[in-house]
């Protein structure tokens, strides 16, 4: 009579760890030769990529790209003093053959001349900083301003003594105001005066922005 094959022998299991099961065969790898038993397994390894180490960037810190705001009011300032003093030595040579018409024309063509440079020079170093643009009109206003002003002096200066001069300004501080402010046809309000401080500060403003636009798409 023949009989059942025997059952297949089962793998021993630990009787201490009743939860270890068969050890699993072992997995020929993938790339490499295959592994010869008693030795170390020969496959390469895979190749090491190295991070680059964290770098953390500074906080609270963002890279300049609007210029240099109080610079370039430093810069336009000096500037305009320089064009100041030029018209001021203009008016001082020429002021014995000037007709008020040409006086006008003057003194409006130096407040566009003094906002002009002033405007460039504030937007080229300044980029599109709000604070240099304002900084280049009060700059250009004042330069327009003081060049009238301080060639008053200096005729007085010229035609008389410097003592005289001296002895004018400390008798009258704001001569040179009230002689900007006051037309010499009928004593009233000359109207050039202020419109020379708006064109100034409308042409350095002007002109600060469209370089400083410019400087920032370059």
């Amino acid at each position: 009579m023949n009989q059942p094959p025997p059952p297949p022998a089962q793998p021993q299991q630990n009787p201490y760890n009743p939860y270890s099961g068969p050890v699993p065969p072992q997995q020929q790898p993938a790339y490499g030769p295959p592994p010869v038993p008693g030795q170390p397994s020969m496959h390469p390894a895979p190749p090491f990529q190295p991070t680059p180490p964290f770098q953390p960037g500074p906080i609270g810190q963002r890279p300049n790209r609007g210029g240099h705001p109080v610079g370039a009011v430093l810069l336009g300032f000096g500037v305009s003093v320089l064009v100041s003093l030029l018209y001021a030595g203009v008016n001082v040579a020429t002021y014995k053959d000037q007709s008020i018409t040409t006086a006008n024309v003057l003194y409006v063509g130096h407040a566009l001349l003094n906002g002009a440079i002033v405007g460039s020079l504030v937007g080229l170093v300044g980029g599109r900083s709000s604070g240099a643009r304002i900084g280049a009109a009060v700059v250009a206003v004042l330069g327009a301003f003081f060049g009238y002003t301080n060639s008053l002096p200096l005729i007085v200066a010229v035609e008389e003594t410097p003592t005289a001069a001296w002895d004018l300004l400390s008798y009258e501080p704001f001569f040179p105001a009230k002689a900007w402010w006051t037309s010499e046809i009928d004593g009233g309000v000359d109207w050039f005066s202020p419109l020379g401080l708006v064109v100034a500060a409308a042409t350095a403003w002007g002109l600060a922005h469209v370089v400083g636009a410019k400087r920032r798409r370059a």
